[in-house]
């Protein structure tokens, strides 16, 4: 196996609606909110971290192959793919070269060697320095804080003691700078799988919330080495590859 190529895959994110990624911190200050969201320490703008898209992403395209129930939710691993079809197997492994995957024995080594290492580096997507530039000079905040509480069904009011959660979000409009990095070996051909899982992105979204409007997300511009690769994940029909 022989390493021929690294690729860079560039574009933008643009958000349809609030996005929120926690930052984990279960303190609440005093004018803050229950539920922030993760900004770098630095700058203090919020980002969106390689591991979010890649966790996700990955999630996806294992359900739209179908291989969860074999897996029993676990991440797919090489000690699955012998239990797939053919078909599926060939899909599967190329999840896994892109993905990566530990082996549980000895018994995978040919799997590891036929896989080989992972392909994909998912890297954190800061926001673009223009959108922040215009949000500076409407004076507007780069994030926004959403109330919500749980409402009685009968009365149609705030259910008694269920409180106000506020949470926050970045706000439709925001873009982030994209980018991934592909590693390619033997001169195989990946973007098709990578683009089931952009794709895929997009119609369900990132983050948390996703079934109360968060997180819809379009890709912008994307490009493969400068070339144009948002016209294939536009034209992308996802009942042509199921």
């Amino acid at each position: 196996m022989q390493l021929t190529n690294i690729q860079k895959i560039t574009g933008q994110i643009e958000l349809l609606s609030g996005l929120h990624i926690g930052s984990g911190n279960t303190e609440i200050h005093i004018g803050g909110t229950d539920n922030p969201v993760i900004k770098n320490p630095i700058t203090q703008q919020p980002y969106i971290p390689g591991s979010s898209i890649k966790g996700k992403m990955r999630s996806l395209l294992e359900w739209q192959l179908g291989v969860v129930g074999e897996t029993e939710g676990n991440p797919l691993s090489f000690k699955h793919i012998r239990k797939l079809d053919n078909n599926t197997q060939a899909r599967a492994k190329d999840l896994l070269k892109l993905f990566g995957g530990a082996p549980d024995s000895n018994n995978e080594q040919d799997l590891v060697e036929e896989i080989g290492p992972t392909r994909l580096a998912f890297w954190d997507c800061s926001l673009d320095a223009k959108w922040v530039e215009d949000m500076d000079k409407k004076n507007l905040l780069l994030t926004e804080t959403k109330m919500e509480n749980m409402i009685d069904r009968i009365q149609g009011t705030a259910a008694h003691g269920s409180g106000i959660r506020n949470t926050e979000r970045v706000p439709a409009t925001a873009k982030f700078d994209f980018n991934l990095t592909l590693r390619v070996h033997d001169n195989e051909n990946l973007i098709g799988t990578i683009l089931v899982g952009l794709k895929l992105l997009e119609l369900t979204g990132l983050g948390g919330s996703g079934s109360r409007g968060y997180g819809k997300i379009k890709f912008l511009g994307l490009k493969l080495e400068g070339q144009d690769l948002q016209t294939q994940l536009d034209q992308l029909n996802l009942q042509e590859v199921a």
